[in-house]
């Protein structure tokens, strides 16, 4: 999926200001741009996904929202720490 420059920065200073209201697919779309693969952990993982990068060996795990798709607070900001810290954003 080629990614518009111009979109890419919006949907990363929206992630990066820790919306309360972002969801679970701007988070998808956010992380694929910057090089992500979601992957299910198995039949009985539930709702826990993990994302992946290869060119730089980094993964976190996190549980998909339910009911809603809004993403946990806590979350962006343990996502954000991490990619800063892996010199991703």
């Amino acid at each position: 999926m080629q990614f518009c420059l111009t979109k890419k920065n919006k949907l990363l200073e929206r992630f990066l200001s820790v919306p309360k209201d972002f969801t679970y697919d701007e988070l998808k779309t956010l992380l694929r741009s910057l090089g992500y693969e979601e992957s299910n952990l198995g039949k009985t993982s539930g709702s826990r996904v993990e994302f992946y990068n290869e060119i730089n060996y980094h993964k976190f795990k996190i549980h998909k929202p339910h009911p809603g798709k809004i993403v946990k607070h806590f979350y962006l900001k343990i996502i954000i720490e991490d990619l800063k810290s892996f010199e991703i954003i």
